[in-house]
């Protein structure tokens, strides 16, 4: 019979990459609140955050325990001091990359139940921790703190000890032998978030034991993408993890992670000014290309570095992790599919310039023809001066003349003026909003966004007015197609045209509150993620998109005639 051995737990550290705004955010602060927020609701779980595992009676169970029964410390940790990038989803500025290095502790006073622990258990702490954190970061007060939430948490677990079925430790030669041998175990602790299931193929557990990074046969070292598991025997754990083990595996993973987040974000706001690019004038267009480009050279410089590190360094530990995470993390494809993305907004830039180019030329034309015929009238004006010689006679053509100039002088000028105000009014884009109360005024029609900018986030219903519309009839048509609902206007909360409003550029909105005619029944469209009436109470400090927020509180205060929102 096989011998069984279990490894028991003994740090466990999380890393998530952000961004923040320096002059709006304060780290050690924000990480403080972000412990304080995370440690108060990991104790105090709901069955809604427990829902994907209430029908496991057992394992809500132990996550809770687990739940109450840990510590948590977290550091900010900056890796780009100067990274100057402004989200084009979000419509905010960041001027730092880095991440936050959290350090979790179960049981203290029980290491009988620490020792319990297993990989199973292990990864709904975190997964429960990422949506704790998207409602912290969907509060207003925390939008300049821009984390890394589409991926889940990079954990870290490591373990000094092994035992056997007697519960006796023991120490293992982590030869390729012993790690095929034992494969199946190691399996779970190396890919934290797989869960365990009995019917896996004896393949996919050889592929997770393929890459043991370490040099040693006292040691494991193993990173994926989502998770990492190091073993150390105890005395090579006491002297070597914090000074070694953490600067040379453990940080460069969250630094290589964090320039991968850094990537997608660029990625992100290329899709994102891609879809708004026929809303943005050229000029501003080209300052956010040349803004995104500084930022990816930023993100390249700091991967050079890296290749020098591998070129020159003799550590050959450090650089074959250095070599794995970059493989790992991809890093190389994803900024060819970046270049590419810059390759195909040039080019439809291109078209944009031509199409500019065609009309200007139009109205230099335009203009050319009403100059051509002033300086005709006056090289008529000359010729008629120099034929006639009485002088009462050329006093009275040249004063028709001179009439005459000025007048075709005016309409040139109208004309210009006219051409400018059109262009002006070409970059201004209108929109509705509305305010739909329901019966009882106590919850608000919201819906969440399915496209940038502001994907992700709740916003009032609306859109943009189309040609020919009034601003009444574009709210009762954008509000049945995006949530089925008949409306009834009840007046207006006012005009919005804050510049920085919309990240798309120049957009002026038109509130509108408004009552549901007939069924209350909402009908979600394919624009949106999500659509429901909210708790007015459950708004309060959440980061909605464009300037809702305040459209919000305006008609709370003008139409319930109330000053809080609760």
């Amino acid at each position: 019979m096989e011998k069984q051995i279990r490894f028991i737990l003994r740090e466990e550290f999380l890393y998530i990459s952000a961004m923040i705004n320096e002059g709006k955010v304060n780290c050690k602060d924000k990480g403080a609140a972000i412990v304080a927020y995370l440690t108060d609701r990991l104790r105090n779980l709901t069955e809604v955050d427990l829902k994907s595992i209430r029908d496991d009676k057992k394992l809500v169970e132990r996550v809770q325990d687990l739940a109450k029964n840990l510590s948590l410390s977290c550091e900010w940790v900056p890796f780009i001091e100067y990274f100057p990038f402004y989200n084009e989803n979000m419509g905010l500025k960041f001027n730092k990359l880095g991440y936050f290095r959290f350090a979790i502790e179960y049981f203290s006073d029980n290491p009988s139940k620490r020792e319990a622990i297993t990989p199973t258990i292990i990864q709904h702490i975190p997964m429960l921790a990422l949506n704790i954190l998207k409602e912290f970061c969907g509060q207003y007060v925390n939008q300049y703190l821009f984390l890394d939430l589409e991926s889940p948490i990079f954990i870290f677990v490591t373990s000094d000890t092994i035992k056997d079925e007697k519960n006796s430790a023991i120490d293992i030669s982590w030869t390729e032998e012993n790690i095929q041998k034992y494969k199946k175990i190691l399996a779970y602790w190396t890919v934290i978030y797989s869960g365990q299931w009995a019917d896996y193929s004896d393949d996919l557990y050889t592929k997770r034991v393929q890459h043991n990074l370490s040099n040693r046969l006292s040691e494991l070292h193993f990173i994926f993408r989502n998770s990492g598991f190091i073993y150390m025997a105890k005395d090579n754990y006491e002297r070597h993890f914090e000074n070694y083990m953490i600067k040379s595996v453990l940080e460069p993973t969250a630094q290589v992670r964090s320039m991968l987040f850094a990537l997608m974000a660029v990625n992100e706001s290329l899709d994102t000014l891609f879809s708004m690019k026929d809303y943005l004038a050229i000029k501003m267009i080209e300052e956010k290309i040349e803004s995104l480009r500084n930022t990816r050279g930023m993100i390249q410089t700091k991967m050079s570095i890296i290749y020098n590190e591998l070129d020159y360094n003799r550590r050959e530990h450090y650089t074959s992790v250095l070599t794995h995470l970059m493989t790992i993390f991809n890093l190389k494809d994803i900024l060819e599919r970046i270049h590419s993305k810059f390759d195909v907004i040039s080019d439809s830039m291109d078209v944009r310039y031509q199409k500019a180019s065609r009309e200007n030329q139009g109205r230099v034309e335009h203009s050319m023809t009403y100059l051509n015929i002033l300086f005709g009238l006056a090289g008529i004006s000359q010729v008629l001066v120099f034929v006639f010689t009485e002088e009462h006679l050329i006093f009275g053509l040249s004063s028709i003349i001179l009439i005459g100039i000025m007048a075709i002088f005016l309409l040139v000028l109208r004309s210009y003026i006219s051409m400018k105000r059109s262009e002006k009014k070409a970059n201004v884009k209108k929109t509705v909003d509305a305010v739909i109360f329901d019966a009882k005024n106590e919850s608000v029609v919201m819906i969440k966004r399915r496209w940038p900018p502001f994907k992700g986030q709740w916003a009032l219903p609306g859109g943009f007015i189309e040609k020919g519309e009034s601003p009444e009839q574009a709210v009762t048509r954008e509000i049945e197609e995006e949530t089925g609902l008949k409306l009834k206007i009840e007046g207006k909360i006012g005009v919005y045209d804050d510049p920085e409003r919309d990240p798309r550029g120049r957009v002026i909105t038109t509130a509108f509150c408004c009552s549901i005619v007939g069924p209350t029944e909402l009908k979600c469209s394919d624009e949106s993620l999500d659509l429901r009436f909210i708790p007015l109470k459950e708004l309060k400090g959440v980061n909605l998109a464009f300037d809702h927020e305040l459209i919000l509180k305006d008609a709370v205060v003008k139409f319930l005639k109330k000053t809080d929102w609760s």
